[in-house]
């Protein structure tokens, strides 16, 4: 089974490939294009030429048999030896220029070819000329059917170029590709037999705190083994995607997420640092379950990561509300703080990569509010920013709560991906 990324790389090369095809058979269509109008051009000013010199010497220099001079004194029309074509002459045209004195020119459609006519006086009769245009469109017919052989064949050999250099040019990508996702799988299995360690030793000095420690020693050592199997879940996320982009498995559904006990635990699991900050944190939850369709780890560290950039923005005294509440087909989560703000000009320039607000220090924590979008939009829902300088900053994300098509259950595993990028950011 091809892989994420092979899919990725092959599709860029068709793009590419249909591009430089589409443009370069543009181009072969606009000199066609051209070549034909100029043709066409070219034709009728010699067929005019030759009207002219036929009222005037009375003969045409074509073939015979696509050519008649008519000449009306009045009252008769001499129609010369070349029988006329029917209809012809039109003795309406002699008529009005008799009448009139003034040149006629006109083109008429009869009998599956197309005639051109001029009629003007000569000296004391009406002189009419007759041109029969079918060899002109044959050679026109010809020309476009010519034309159109040399553009399908150009397209085809342009998009089979453009197929080619794309190759050529998407062969970084795929190589770079490669190496991150093999990076991934490396530090993925590197790092989870020492986490691992950490996890179980936690585990048993949890249980010899049960027995012989005091309350305050367990509470920490059981904070510190939800620490640690946060940590594995994160790095198995890391592995799995690594695996999904190499042998991508079947389409399976993604279990609800319930975020009123998401969101207890990430506060909680920050009390203790906003109260050595000397923040107050309130949470207002629903008073039942909120599930919504996800990756449960990337929504617990966007809820993580917009309260800890709230604990970093606000000062000691400060406060910050953090609230869940159900929507009409959607989750909203609101991070208000009182904290420093920023100006609400700015308030897409927080979502860019690489970007720092003022007061961050060397605060980083992987995911950044560049990949929170990432993460919330590939969830299918929204994020907004709003702030003022010294009023404080509130982030407002809004999540569906109903199910995903199938079709898209499968684009989720991209918020995996993006753990692996930060990862190779990070590192």
């Amino acid at each position: 089974m091809e892989s994420a990324e092979r899919m990725i790389v092959r599709r860029a090369r068709l793009r590419i490939g249909l591009l430089v095809g589409l443009s370069i058979g543009a181009l072969l269509l606009l000199g066609a294009g051209i070549s034909y109008a100029a043709l066409v051009q070219s034709q009728e000013a010699q067929i005019q030429r030759e009207l002219e010199w036929g009222t005037t010497y009375g003969t045409i220099a074509g073939p015979p048999a696509c050519s008649w001079i008519f000449r009306y004194d009045g009252s008769t029309v001499d129609t010369g030896t070349n029988p006329p074509p029917p209809g012809f002459p039109l003795h309406e045209a002699l008529d009005t220029v008799a009448a009139t004195g003034a040149t006629e020119i006109t083109t008429i459609t009869r009998n599956d070819t197309v005639y051109h006519v001029r009629t003007e006086v000569r000296g004391d009769a009406v002189v009419q000329a007759v041109f029969d245009a079918r060899f002109q469109l044959s050679d026109r017919r010809h020309l476009l059917l010519a034309f159109s052989l040399a553009a399908a064949v150009g397209l085809l050999a342009a998009v089979l170029t453009g197929v080619l250099v794309g190759r050529r040019a998407v062969a970084p990508l795929a190589e770079a590709l490669t190496r991150q996702r093999r990076f991934v799988a490396d530090a993925s299995h590197e790092l989870r037999t020492p986490i691992a360690q950490v996890h179980t030793r936690a585990q048993l000095l949890a249980q010899r705190a049960r027995t012989g420690g005091t309350s305050t020693d367990l509470h920490d050592l059981e904070r510190l083994v939800g620490t640690t199997r946060r940590l594995g879940e994160i790095v198995d996320d890391l592995l799995l995607s690594a695996q999904l982009a190499a042998a991508p498995s079947g389409r399976r559904p993604n279990p609800p997420v319930d975020l009123t006990t998401l969101v207890a635990a990430t506060v909680a699991a920050e009390t203790e640092r906003a109260a050595e900050r000397q923040v107050t944190v309130t949470v207002e939850t629903p008073d039942g379950p909120l599930p919504v369709p996800g990756v449960e780890s990337a929504l617990r560290r966007v809820v993580g990561e917009l309260l800890a950039n709230a604990l970093i923005h606000t000062p000691a005294g400060g406060r910050i509300r953090l609230t869940l509440q159900a929507g009409d087909g959607y989750a909203e989560i609101v991070v208000a703080d009182t904290g420093e703000g920023f100006d609400q000009a700015d308030a897409r320039r927080i979502f860019d990569r690489f970007h720092r607000g003022a007061g961050s220090g060397d605060h980083r924590f992987g995911l950044g509010l560049a990949l929170l979008r990432e993460v919330v939009t590939s969830h299918h829902g929204t994020i907004e920013a709003e702030g003022y300088p010294g009023r404080g900053a509130t982030f407002t994300v809004r999540l569906p709560t109903r199910r995903f098509p199938a079709s898209v259950q499968g684009q989720l595993r991209g918020v995996r991906r993006l753990f692996v990028r930060q990862l190779g950011a990070d590192t």
